[in-house]
């Protein structure tokens, strides 16, 4: 099993920042990525970006590309997810997974934190 906490969401007007954080714990020797999703009122999750754990690499929804970076610190199994220039459209609950050692979809997941962005 791994264990995730995310925190940092918060009420921001429209093009402001945002810095959310996510911690694993448990079984994280089997982390292969963490990727970040959101889920606003009424909608399908979606996908957000991800970073592979052993070598960093990134990937975005083009729908946050530009705006959003992803980053991590290796050792201390945290990741962030840096929003800049956030629009009301990017109000939802935003969760952090992880895709495990011999797994292809994201089998853990935190429990979520909102972030309202205000017009």
């Amino acid at each position: 099993q791994v264990h995730l906490v995310e925190s940092g969401g918060g009420l921001v007007q429209a093009g402001g920042s945002l810095r959310l954080s996510c911690v694993a714990s448990g079984r994280t020797a089997s982390v292969v990525a963490m990727g970040w999703f959101r889920q606003a009122p009424g909608k399908e999750r979606e996908f957000v970006g991800r970073i592979r754990w052993s070598g960093g690499e990134t990937y975005y929804a083009d729908s946050v590309k530009g705006r959003f970076t992803i980053s991590r610190e290796k050792v201390q199994y945290k990741v962030y997810l840096q929003m800049n220039n956030l629009q009301p459209e990017d109000t939802a609950v935003y969760y952090c997974g992880v895709v495990a050692l011999g797994r292809t979809d994201y089998d853990y997941w935190g429990q979520g934190t909102q972030v309202t962005v205000s017009s």
